[in-house]
């Protein structure tokens, strides 16, 4: 194999759609002004008491220039269209055009946990009450993995590697470190890459709901009245997560060729960290999390005095958020209570595979706007007494290396240190 090219690797540009808007400008904006994008949910209908989630708003992917009647019906799996629009977006926010020279220099990593468990419900559905005949034969594709990466490209003309890191709650995470690899060793000049999960189904809701993974919301619990305040990361009454749908697409590029093509730079991938568990298949080992941190500062070349800001997997579970505090108390020491930690989670919900992609774009824009985002609903824990969450507003703060963490069912962990531009 030839030698690693060692360049240097920038985000370009980016696009989300979540709970609180179907465009990053739109989940900016809210976000900023400190608001959370949770409600009763719509888009099926369940018994479950886990029925508070995050839904895309405004999301109808039959009013896409792109999406015929034929597609919309043919591609059922939801995650496919979220894929194709924020890959596109991405592009047009790094201003980036595909061209002979620029599209096969392009590869597209999106992961996702759950993949198309949409179409699989509706093929299931169609096999026992119509007969084995009526079973779609997209089927098979649209619960592909790498499909809507695929659909993608078709989209928009690139022709590099395609492929979906599965790495559950982590996998967008690990999508953007494999990308930044890719393209430091020289495979490619850019990367899209982030993750998507379209998860609001009857069995998906029930099955974290019996779990005790998601939040029952009671008639004495104070998002009772007020659905958007149900998640509650490093609150004091945190009980579960909040499921939610959403995308991210980072665009992730080679220093010469983002220099070459007049791009802008907008924050560095400066460190990545991964390790497993290797322990339990839902409880978080604070020993491997702890080294996937470190070795994302490491591998930064920085110290963790370097690290002004963290944002958060802050999932809003009693034991998740009281392991990641154990875990940041262990590696930054007295310093903790000096570096803000943000938890998007309280805002978008959990998105699964698609989080950390969010939660990136947040974390960039934040930075370069010299700002952090607030941790909602928050009602101090003094079990936390020592770590600024930034309660419920944002506020000015300006830094130079934000961190971002991820963790997955399975026992992943990934860790990313973006450097400012």
């Amino acid at each position: 194999m030839k030698a690693p090219l060692n360049r240097r690797v920038f985000v370009a540009g980016y696009a989300a759609a979540t709970p609180l808007g179907n465009t990053f400008d739109k989940t900016w904006e809210a976000a900023s002004s400190g608001k959370a994008g949770f409600r009763r949910v719509t888009r099926c209908q369940t018994e479950s008491r886990s029925n508070v989630v995050g839904e895309i708003p405004d999301w109808d992917p039959s009013q896409l220039s792109y999406v015929t009647p034929k597609e919309e019906v043919i591609w059922n799996a939801d995650y496919v269209f979220l894929t194709m629009e924020m890959c596109r977006q991405a592009l047009s926010h790094a201003g980036l055009e595909m061209d002979r020279e620029t599209g096969p220099r392009t590869a597209c990593l999106i992961g996702s946990a759950l993949n198309g468990t949409d179409a699989f419900r509706i093929g299931m559905a169609n096999y026992v009450n119509r007969g084995p005949f009526k079973v779609s034969p997209y089927l098979l594709p649209n619960v592909c993995a790498n499909l809507p990466a695929g659909k993608a490209g078709m989209l928009l003309d690139f022709t590099g590697p395609i492929f979906s890191p599965q790495g559950a709650c982590a996998s967008a995470n690990h999508a953007i470190g494999i990308g930044a690899r890719m393209i430091r060793d020289g495979d490619c000049d850019f990367v899209l890459a982030g993750g998507v999960e379209t998860c609001i189904i009857p069995e998906i809701i029930q099955g974290f709901s019996n779990m005790l993974a998601t939040i029952k919301v009671g008639p004495k619990d104070r998002a009772h009245e007020d659905p958007t305040l149900a998640s509650r990361p490093f609150s004091l009454d945190r009980k579960g997560f909040v499921l939610s749908e959403g995308a991210g697409v980072l665009l992730l590029g080679a220093e010469d060729a983002i220099q070459s093509l007049g791009l802008k730079k907008r924050a560095e991938i400066a460190g990545i960290g991964w390790t497993s568990d290797a322990k339990h298949f839902t409880r978080p080992n604070k020993e491997t999390i702890v080294r996937a941190i470190r070795d994302a500062i490491d591998d930064a070349e920085i110290t963790p005095g370097d690290i002004g800001a963290i944002n958060a997997h802050g999932t809003s579970t009693p034991t998740g958020d009281a392991t990641e505090v154990e875990c940041m108390r262990e590696l930054f020491g007295r310093q903790i209570s000096q570096i803000p930690v943000t938890a998007n989670k309280s805002q978008v919900g959990h998105s699964l595979g698609a989080s950390a992609a969010i939660e990136a774009a947040l974390s960039i824009e934040a930075m370069s706007r010299s700002m952090l985002l607030p941790t909602v609903n928050h009602i101090p824990d003094p079990a936390f007494d020592d770590i600024d969450v930034v309660p419920n507003q944002s506020r000015k703060h300006s830094y130079e290396h934000v961190l971002s963490n991820s963790f997955g069912f399975g026992g992943t962990n990934c860790c990313i240190v973006f450097r400012g531009v």
